[in-house]
């Protein structure tokens, strides 16, 4: 009987083990991935200066978008949660569709060698943030049913690991674009 009690705690507490090291698996994953992310939007904001100079130079009475872009770029910087930073990528990609639309407007900066070159880093760019998006939300998910699945949960709740946030897309960016010819 005595074997028995001390099979049934030794198996619960290696059940307990296991999952704890699960947490702390799938956690790493999941800030080794937001690195990611936050590495690609660093990469994208250092392209920021070059092509607002690009712009600048045609566009200078368009003043209010340099200077809501340049504070969008200092409150990237300070934010430090996925939400906090989502919210101001997703500003920022407002933005610069007013920047773009304004290059619009002068056919002579689009055919410059310089501003293709600044659009054609910044859509691979968006393309590296959307497979490191795609990443850390994979990573984020597994996580977050690790916390909310029983009986996980128990060691979730005894060593408060909480859910995780995504870094999730404004409505506006999900809408499948309009191709007009």
């Amino acid at each position: 009987m005595k074997w028995i009690v001390l099979g049934i705690v030794a198996a619960v507490a290696l059940w307990f083990l296991g999952i704890y090291n699960r947490f702390v698996r799938l956690r790493n994953l999941a800030q080794e991935a937001w690195s990611g992310v936050d590495v690609q939007l660093k990469r994208r904001w250092d392209l920021v200066p070059n092509l607002m100079e690009s712009v600048k130079g045609y566009a200078a009475h368009e003043k209010q978008i340099f200077e809501d872009v340049a504070k969008l770029r200092s409150e990237s910087l300070s934010a430090t949660t996925p939400s906090a930073k989502a919210a101001v990528e997703n500003a920022f990609t407002q933005s610069l569709r007013s920047v773009f639309a304004v290059a619009e407007a002068y056919p002579e900066l689009r055919a410059t060698e310089n501003f293709q070159d600044l659009q054609r880093n910044l859509a691979e760019l968006e393309e590296q943030i959307q497979m490191a998006r795609r990443y850390y939300n994979g990573s984020v998910r597994d996580y977050n049913i690790l916390v909310d699945s029983f009986p996980s949960l128990l060691v979730a709740r005894a060593f408060s690991y909480g859910k995780m946030d995504f870094f999730d897309l404004d409505e506006a960016e999900r809408a499948v674009p309009k191709v007009a010819f």
